[in-house]
């Protein structure tokens, strides 16, 4: 006789009934003639009682000596049970090992962060990765949701580019059929093309960093989510990042919220994220930071500690805008008012996790950025196509980039931006 085959997060609908789960044996204990089995699934873990006297002394014996991640199959009685977190448990009636394993390397005992990311491949079964990246998933899942429903195209950016975005000492370059090419540091610049044709779009996916640094906030490959808008001043990207970030935080706590407490995040900092976020700019910030006793050096861009004691002062995200345009990327517009600022704004997370979106105005003059493609001595070839954006209607214009890692590694609370993607590349991992 066959019985429906569910998965554990729907067990609850189920009590009373006759039904079957398939999974790996995620641990075990046993008392007289009691085994209580923990069966996972990848959507949850139940607890399977295995009476002796029901499902026969072979059976009992084979379960007793399973050994950790073995997968079966087991069929029994789902029955409420208020003292697990579930609240369902399964009375075993029968069961079949489908693969015994034995020696599985991740053992209930405490290893290092270099074991476990050796074995990566096998650490993505534990508890801890299982939550961070399962808010990984919705996280994404509301970003889309947010730019879909307000009218952004979504419109691919390549990953081989013929030119820099964010500087030539942080590519990764490549033979291209005997061309260089390098992969891709930004998606952005393609987008303001595709802005200029749709009005709103975005692109989501992996970009990569040459950088030399082996800090708890740097991959070589991330994810970046980057939303470009023509008619767009910087004041409308300050509005539409503070807008952003408040909508995906909620729903992520919605959604969420038990595998955040899974992982022992404080949920009273994530509920603070509502507007208005503190505004300050540049200038403002270095006054504050001095103040602090975390001085900045005069035109120079903000560093770890900076940004740690200044966002310690807020209970929210903060937006630091106006940095000097020496400092920022040939792209970003100059305030007209002061060249030397640039209408940028860098978004700083709570809690000493820095910058988790970084945007502004684009420069939407021809020739100064003629210019600026000189004097940040960039091939002007490369960006012939780039130029012609401006040549053939050009229009104020300007949007942010989100690094999905960084906003992942906010949001649960976790010390290593490394723990928020599967399979992290960093300076000195590149396997598995």
């Amino acid at each position: 006789m066959s019985f429906p085959v569910v998965s554990v997060t729907t067990l609850h609908q189920h009590e009373g009934q006759t039904v079957t789960v398939r999974g790996w044996l995620y641990n075990s204990a046993g008392k007289g003639r009691i085994l209580f089995v923990q069966l996972r699934d990848g959507t949850g873990i139940v607890q399977c009682v295995a009476n002796r006297d029901e499902v026969g002394e072979g059976l009992f014996s084979e379960l007793k000596h399973l050994g950790q991640e073995s997968s079966l199959i087991v069929t029994g009685l789902v029955r409420a049970d208020t003292r697990s977190k579930l609240g369902f448990e399964l009375q075993m009636i029968t069961a079949e090992v489908v693969s015994a394993a034995t020696g599985y390397p991740i053992t209930p005992k405490e290893h290092g962060p270099a074991f476990l990311h050796d074995h990566r491949h096998l650490w993505l079964r534990s508890r801890r990765p299982h939550a961070i990246l399962t808010i990984r998933h919705l996280l994404v899942r509301a970003i889309r949701n947010y730019l879909d429903e307000r009218g952004f195209i979504l419109m691919d950016s390549p990953i081989f580019t013929p030119n820099a975005c964010e500087g030539t000492s942080t590519l990764f370059a490549t033979d291209y059929f005997g061309n260089p090419a390098f992969l891709s540091q930004s998606g952005q610049l393609y987008q303001e093309a595709g802005a200029l044709a749709f009005g709103k779009t975005y692109c989501f996916g992996p970009t990569f960093r040459a950088e030399k640094s082996a800090t708890r906030r740097h991959l070589t490959e991330f994810w970046m989510v980057e939303p470009e808008i023509a008619w767009a001043t910087l004041d409308d990207i300050m509005d539409l990042t503070e807008d952003f970030l408040v909508e995906v935080t909620a729903y992520v706590l919605k959604h969420g919220r038990a595998h955040l407490e899974e992982l022992d995040r404080d949920i009273s900092v994530l509920e603070r994220v509502q507007k208005p976020f503190p505004r300050m700019s540049y200038d403002e910030a270095c006054v504050k930071m001095a103040e602090l006793g975390v001085p900045v050096e005069p035109e120079d861009d903000f560093g770890s500690p900076q940004e740690t004691v200044l966002t310690q002062q807020y209970d929210r995200p903060i937006l630091v805008h106006r940095y000097p345009t020496a400092i920022k990327a040939f792209y970003m517009k100059a305030d007209p008012a002061r060249p030397e600022r640039a209408l940028g704004v860098d978004v700083l997370a709570p809690e000493g996790y820095g910058e988790i979106i970084g945007g502004g105005q684009r420069e939407d003059n021809i020739n100064v950025l003629l210019r600026k493609i000189d004097e940040h001595k960039l091939p002007i070839e490369s960006f012939q196509w780039y130029l012609d954006l401006r040549r053939y209607g050009s229009v104020p214009h300007g949007g942010f980039g989100l690094g999905v890692e960084r906003l992942v590694t906010w949001l649960c609370g976790i010390h290593h931006v490394r723990e928020s993607v599967p399979f992290p590349r960093t300076l000195d991992r590149l396997t598995p």
